[in-house]
């Protein structure tokens, strides 16, 4: 039976042992309710005293190390360690998320804090730089940050008596910090004479800008401002590490475990010495205090946590006890009672009891323990050391029974025989004795089959045999107790284990992930009855598998909580509890197990597990049960979007390869064309891989997408209107709730959300910096002022914007396959629900995050993948399409039902005020009513139901539908074959726009005298196409094989077509029905073409490098052009049709005479003098400029010169349309570039009259008609690329002035090398020894000198004269502009030099300076307005120091605010003065 569902059964998280006291310091809080918040590993708790329960908070994904505990005392907020650590705000009676703050500190968060009134929170960071963050952390929004320290800091607090001051200390320093604006400015603390400069642990604030600080020394030193005024000498006897303010005074703990009480003057109180407590111990130590009324909350290094009331002090309450620092491995079940033991390096073995949550027993050893066991009869219990020993205590008393030592390396498991009489002891050297029990442990065998050190033991239910797992995987079997190798597996096939704890075997093939040789599985406990298996690893995880499993990548659910790794689990003697230990976080954790859980009890599952979906979506394997994905869906899920070269590498391209080629461009180069091209019409319509992407706006136009166009479609008038904005695919459209905007998201590096008004097609916002490679999904909320996107990243990041400021709410990792839909919650706006492949997800807003809980299905259905979701009539009801038909109906998370509604996926979805109208891939299109109960109306979209209206002709019946709207009075469908059609509710269907089906578009040719062309596909279709005002396709025709060619003849009756497979055939053009064909070739036709005048010749050329000449009327094979050494991709005949012009793949311009094929030489020069017939070639002199610098990455692949001789056009492998004059001789002519088009453009061709461009867009699959505006004819319009590649001097060059001025470096000079060369040692410098505890300081401004040390120390100090600045002479003109003013009506000149801002007297001549600027000044500026007369802003030369929010803060000073901006390198700090 191979394990293909998770089980049903659950784990819940019961009890928490151990309280995290090494390395954190103030983590132990009273809250509101008076229950007790502290964290352990990676969970927050919360323990209520009174009714001895515990809650836990779980949205954390690594070790918890920093807590604060907001001003209200009910919400906590927690810092984690990790390479993307992040902080969650949580509220401790719901133990729910109220806020995520992320993507700002790294390594781990260090400190929190809450100002006085809750509305902030400074967090510190464990990078080089410590950095120190303020949050709004109610938007999940950093206010300002700043590099905290080069050391550790250990502790920061809010200044609660002054507003924007804030006080940290860490190793040897105080810093006293001020939040102006968004900058945060520090100030170190003077020590002077005071004190010594030390390392100080804590600190509290109090009134009058006094600060106290608890010291490495034990020592209180009392700070004013930013100087030392007073220390309290031996307030400890050793460090002080935590220090608590309340509403009677201080309290303080040390390392000398004692906490002292102060009242608010820091006067002493009274002093609490734990050690001499009867709880107490010897090296007790104080990690945090907290105290509130009569009660002090203590805790220690040991992981202890007790309460003291202050009448009855020496009566401290223990309340919780864990095991100290050092790893935790040993753990063992008694067997008949609820009772686990376990074991620590800290060499302490502890019996727990599970009922009553509590430490009943422990006993101290000589060694580390690394390993456990009970005997049968409960009575001994044996202990495994990391000494090599192992002894054996008497459960009831802990007294010793015996102390063995056989071995020198670590024991690592031992296990005693099901019938009491031998233990067996496994070693690290790799080998396994027996000893008797009875016979006081003598030693009875030995086995010595592995190599590797042995990992897990079980014995057989007889005592007769032995198997075991090594450090290589092995798994070996031994007689007993002698301990003889069994190599005859028949002799082991039928026994049956007692236990089953090893990793490696047949029955647990399934806890192994499909293709990983890993050993990060430590420990395996089987549960025989419930016939469910229970695992650790080394990722802090706990897992549920069926058992047996069998198969590998078995199907499982996972449950977080241990931060590092779980190095030992295992279920208690009845089942009822799994117990699992965690190494690093020395925690024991005890989860109750809930057999095949039912969905009420569901509602038990705390939400907050929801952030480690116990649903394991994180199964290693595919989902085996699930039916096979449908075709579509497949084809589908495998597009990656991904582009060898994006758009937004250009201009680095072009850097590139303009260095190589700046000896080449001598030559001087025509100027771009005078006529220019206008996007006029588009046949086409992305519904192959999008949905629901098709609206009516306010208006009742059509809003669509194809290719990089947004298209609005009047559909009385039969024209489009363009949004251009976007330069690659557009794959996901939504429209606001008023209807009048559109926001697009499109593939790209870093790609972009562009929101949009309807009427007058301009951008309103364009959002970009948080996915990659593509937006997949965007949805506006109800209320139209957030958006949410989803990327096409690996973890589908989701991402909520306030679109109009362009600013980040939230950001969360959306799923690790593909989300199709994101949908927001009409009635709350702070909530979501995305679904994708076998994923339906509901989010909610928290702060900077989102937390996601997953769909729960229950037994009503499958894990399926969902296309399609909707709100319903209230917030908790949502509705989804799933990918076999089916419709689910969700409440809340939960799914309630679900609706057969279509054959094969529902791929469409709308809500209407009364119901739902959904679209399958079957075809129809069912109106249902408001629960889903009775589907009201079907239609089926039909040929014989096409209104005399349409503007096309539909291919097939039933086409799979991608996208349904409702409005006026219409459905609008969008198809998978690039169709709209709209559906009156009577039934009748009208076409209104068609573009080709999935697979590329080559062939295009114009028909000779009229307004129409001809285009034919890989999706084997022919079509004719009406270019004048109808804009329709007039005909098809189903082909056998795809084309890549086609061509009208001269009298345009007949139309040629080559085909994929090597033939070719030729057709009436008016009725499309075949006149000829051949096939003479395997290989695809590229291109073919009618000799000019009557047509009396076909050329036609194939991929296998040669072409084929034809005679029209006798139908045969004339010539045959050899000499190619490529594939042929164009062909052009001479005026007089005797000539032929080819080129091919190897970029060959060849000549061949027709109609025999005889090649020619003809030199270069001569070509253009030659009257060719048409001008499709992309190689030669006179088209050698339209290859764009870059032509090593990308392809011209197709040209067409107008009539006249004097427009090429061309496209290319970029999507780019662009106009050169022709000839365009020498490189990289200068051309109009125009972008609508994403992908590849492959062919382009003018109509008879010149009058329009047509083009085809390879993989967008879309026509586009281009209107020619002649030279004259100007309308200002945006998206007239008029860029060319290269701009030489004489292009108009520039002024000499303005190159010198243009290539200024401003590298900054603190970080350069000195301009003047020095040597030797600066005096000061020589005598000082660097001490190796002193980081030097890291800065960007100039290093300033130390001070001046002396060795003569009788000698009396000078005092050093202060310089002041008194006048400067000089201005800065050679590379700044409009920087010198006038002032007070002109009685000062106000202008910059070096790093001064001066205020020149114009009557006497004295000047006034700011100099607040480290480095050059650039720009100055002077302020207008006349509410802020006389205020200035100058920006300087600098580098940034750290990363500032994007947005200043409004803050206002009396007369400096400081503006730190994140974009610009160059003038990061700005300064505006008065």
């Amino acid at each position: 039976m191979a394990a293909r569902s998770a089980p049903n059964c659950h784990l819940r998280l019961e009890w928490v042992y151990g309280y995290r006291g090494h390395q954190c310091r103030n983590n132990l809080y009273y809250t509101a309710a008076k229950e007790i918040v502290y964290f352990v590993a990676g969970v927050g708790v919360v323990y209520s005293p009174r009714e001895h329960r515990q809650k836990f908070y779980r949205g954390h994904s690594d070790d918890i190390i920093s807590l604060a505990l907001h001003p209200e005392r009910v919400l906590v907020a927690t810092g984690q360690v990790g390479k993307e650590p992040y902080i969650c705000v949580w509220d401790s009676y719901t133990v729910q998320t109220v806020s995520v703050l992320k993507d700002v500190h790294t390594h781990g968060i260090a400190c929190l804090a809450f100002d006085l009134d809750g509305q902030r929170l400074v967090s510190v960071g464990l990078d080089s730089k410590n950095a120190v963050c303020v949050w709004d952390w109610k938007r999940g929004k950093m206010l300002s940050m700043a590099p905290g320290h080069t050391d550790r800091i250990f502790d920061i607090s809010w200044d609660l008596y002054q507003p924007n001051k804030l006080v940290s200390c860490g190793v040897k320093h105080i810093k006293f910090w001020s939040l102006c604006g968004n900058a945060l400015t520090p100030k170190r603390g003077v020590f002077g004479k005071t004190g010594d400069l030390q390392t100080i642990l804590c600190l509290a604030c109090a009134r009058d800008e006094l600060t106290y600080s608890g010291a490495l020394s034990g020592d209180i030193y009392v700070w004013k401002g930013i100087n030392l005024i007073r220390t309290i000498q031996g307030a400890h006897a050793a460090g002080i590490f935590s220090m608590n303010a309340c509403e009677e005074g201080f309290a303080t703990g040390g390392r000398d475990g004692c906490i002292r009480l102060w009242d608010l003057t820091f006067k002493p109180i009274t002093v609490i010495d734990l050690r001499e407590t009867d709880q107490g111990y010897k090296g007790l130590s104080v990690r945090s205090v907290c105290w509130r009324g009569d009660h002090i909350l203590v805790g220690t290094q040991d992981s202890e946590i007790f309460e003291i009331v202050v009448h009855e002090r020496n009566k401290p309450f223990l309340i919780m006890q864990g095991h100290c620092e050092g790893e935790l491995w040993a753990l063992a079940i008694h067997p008949t009672k609820p009772l686990a033991v376990t074991g620590s390096d800290d060499r302490s073995v502890r019996i727990w009891s599970l009922v009553d949550h509590a430490l009943i027993a422990r006993c101290n050893m000589e060694e580390p323990i690394r390993c456990a066991a009970v005997n049968v009869d409960g009575i001994h219990l044996a202990l495994g050391m990391k000494d090599g020993s192992f002894t054996v205590l008497r459960v009831r008393d802990m007294t010793e029974v015996v102390h063995i030592k056989d071995r020198k390396e670590a024991i690592h498991e031992l296990k005693y025989s099901p019938d009491g009489m031998y233990l067996a002891v496994g070693c690290n050297d790799g080998s396994v004795d027996i000893y008797g029990v009875a016979q006081r442990y003598k030693k009875f065998g030995e086995c010595v089959g592995s190599v590797s050190f042995i990992t897990h033991l079980d014995w057989s239910s007889d005592s007769r045999y032995l198997q075991t797992n090594d450090g290589n995987g092995k798994r070996l079997f031994y007689r007993m107790p002698g301990g003889k190798e069994v190599t005859n597996k028949e002799e082991i096939k039928g026994v049956h284990w007692a236990s089953w704890t090893c990793v490696s075997g047949l029955e647990v093939n399934g806890i192994w992930p499909k293709y990983s040789d890993t050993n990060d599985i430590n420990s395996v406990d089987g549960n025989y009855i419930g016939q469910v298996l229970v695992t650790a690893d080394d990722y802090g995880i706990v897992k549920l598998f069926r058992y047996p499993c069998l198969r590998k990548g078995a199907k499982f659910k996972k449950y977080i909580g241990h931060s590092a790794h779980v190095t030992n689990v295992r279920w208690s003697h009845d089942y009822q509890w799994v117990i699992s230990i965690g190494g690093a976080d020395h925690s024991v954790f005890q989860w109750k197990f809930i057999p095949e859980r039912k969905l009420k009890d569901a509602l038990h599952i705390a939400p907050q597990e929801s952030l480690a979906d116990s649903n394991s979506d994180e199964s290693d394997s595919d989902l085996s049960d699930v039916p096979e994905l449908d075709s579509e869906i497949e084809q589908e899920t495998q597009l990656t979007y991904r582009r060898q070269v994006y758009k937004e590498d250009l201009p680095q391209l072009k850097e590139q390869y303009k260095e190589k080629q700046k000896s080449g461009t001598s030559k001087r180069r025509e100027r771009a064309p005078g006529n220019s091209i206008r996007l006029h019409f588009v046949h086409g319509y992305r519904g192959y891989d999008c949905r629901s992407n098709l609206f009516y706006t306010q208006i009742g136009e059509i809003v669509y997408h194809v290719a990089a166009v947004a298209v609005i479609y009047n559909r009385q008038q039969n024209t489009q209107r363009f949004y251009l904005g976007h330069d690659d695919d557009i794959l996901c459209l939504a429209i606001h709730p008023l209807k009048d905007y559109v926001a697009t998201g499109q593939v790209g590096r870093d790609p972009s959300v562009h929101i949009w008004d309807t009427e007058t097609v301009k951008p309103l916002s364009i959002l970009k910096g948080y996915h990659q490679y593509g937006v997949c999904a965007v949805d506006f909320s109800a209320d139209g002022k957030r958006l949410a996107s989803v990327g096409i990243d690996d973890g589908h990041t989701i991402v909520l914007w306030d679109w109009k400021k362009g600013e980040k709410l939230s950001v969360a990792r959306g799923s690790k396959d593909k989300i199709f839909v994101v949908k927001m919650n009409p009635y709350v706006p702070d909530k979501l629900i995305t679904a994708g492949i076998k994923h339906m997800k509901f989010w909610r807003r928290a702060g900077g995050g989102l937390i996601g809980r997953k769909g729960y299905i229950g037994t009503l259905g499958k894990n399926d993948t969902m296309m399609c979701a909707v709100y319903g009539w209230t917030e908790e009801m949502a509705f989804s399409g799933t990918s076999t038909g089916d419709v689910c109906i969700w409440r809340d998370i939960f799914l309630v039902k679900t609706v057969k509604a279509h054959d094969g996926p529902v791929f469409s979805m709308h809500a209407l005020e009364k119901g739902f109208v959904t679209g399958g891939k079957d075809g129809v299109v069912a109106l249902w009513d408001d629960s889903f109960e009775r589907c009201l109306k079907t239609y089926a979209i039909k040929r014989a139901a096409l209104a005399p209206g349409s503007k096309g002709l539909l291919l097939e019946d039933n086409p799979s539908i991608r996208a349904i709207s409702l409005g006026h009075g219409h459905i609008l469908v969008g198809t998978k074959n690039g169709e709209i059609l709209e559906v009156d509710k009577s039934g009748p269907i009208t076409l209104l726009v068609q573009g080709h089906m999935e697979g590329e578009v080559w062939g295009l040719a114009t028909h000779p005298y009229l307004p129409i062309c001809a285009t034919v596909s890989d999706d084997k279709t022919l079509r004719i196409w009406d270019l004048s005002p109808s804009h329709c396709m007039l005909a098809v025709r189903k082909l056998k094989k795809g084309g890549r060619c086609c061509c009208f003849s001269p009298d345009g009756k007949a139309l040629a077509v080559g085909l994929n497979d090597g033939s070719f055939l030729m057709a009436n053009a008016d009725t499309l029905e075949d006149l000829v064909s051949f096939h003479h070739r395997k290989d695809i036709i590229s291109d073919i073409r009618f000799s000019p005048g009557s047509g009396k010749y076909l050329a036609v050329a194939s991929h296998d490098s040669f072409v084929d000449i034809y005679n029209v009327m006798s139908s045969k094979r004339v010539g045959i052009c050899k000499g190619a050494t490529s594939y042929i991709t164009h062909i052009d005949w001479d005026i007089r049709g005797k000539l032929l012009q080819v080129n091919t793949g190897a970029k060959e311009q060849l000549f061949f005479e027709a109609p025999r094929g005889k090649k020619q030489t003809i030199p270069s020069v001569e070509v253009e003098k030659l009257g060719w017939a048409s001008w499709t070639s992309v190689l030669g002199l006179c088209c050698e400029g339209i290859w764009p610098v870059i032509g090593e990455v990308t392809d011209v692949t197709a040209s067409c010169l107008t009539s006249d001789k004097m427009i090429l056009a061309t496209g290319d492998d970029l999507g780019f349309v662009k106009l050169f004059r022709y000839p365009a001789k020498g490189k990289f002519g200068k051309f109009k570039r125009y972008v609508a088009h994403s992908a590849h453009v492959t062919n382009v061709r003018w109509t008879y009259d010149d009058s329009m461009l047509v083009t085809l867009g390879g993989a967008d699959m879309s026509l586009m008609v281009w209107t020619n505006e002649m030279e004259g004819y100007r309308e200002k319009r945006p998206y007239d690329s008029e860029e060319s590649d290269i701009d030489s001097e004489e292009d108009g060059g520039y002024d000499s002035d303005v190159t010198r001025e243009n290539e200024v470096s401003y590298t900054i000079r603190a970080l350069s090398t000195n301009i003047r060369p020095m040597f030797g040692i600066k005096p000061h410098l020589q005598q000082k020894e660097p001490s190796i505890d002193e980081r030097p300081p890291v800065s960007r401004a100039p290093p300033q000198p130390e001070k001046l040390q002396t060795n003569n120390v009788g000698k009396k100090k000078r005092p050093v004269e202060d310089l002041v600045l008194e006048l400067v002479f000089g201005y800065r003109g050679r590379d700044c502009r409009n920087n010198v003013h006038y002032l007070n009506d002109g009685d000062d000149i106000i202008y910059h030099t070096a790093s001064v801002g001066i205020l020149h007297n114009v009557a006497t001549g004295t000047q006034s300076f700011y100099q607040e600027h480290n480095d050059d000044i650039l720009c100055l500026t002077v302020n207008q307005h006349p509410k802020f007369i006389n205020i200035v802003a100058t920006g300087q030369v600098t580098q940034q120091t750290c990363q500032a929010p994007k947005s200043p803060a409004e803050l206002v000073t009396t007369n400096v605010f400081l503006w730190q901006n994140s974009d610009q390198i160059q003038i990061p700090s700005l300064s505006l003065w008065e």
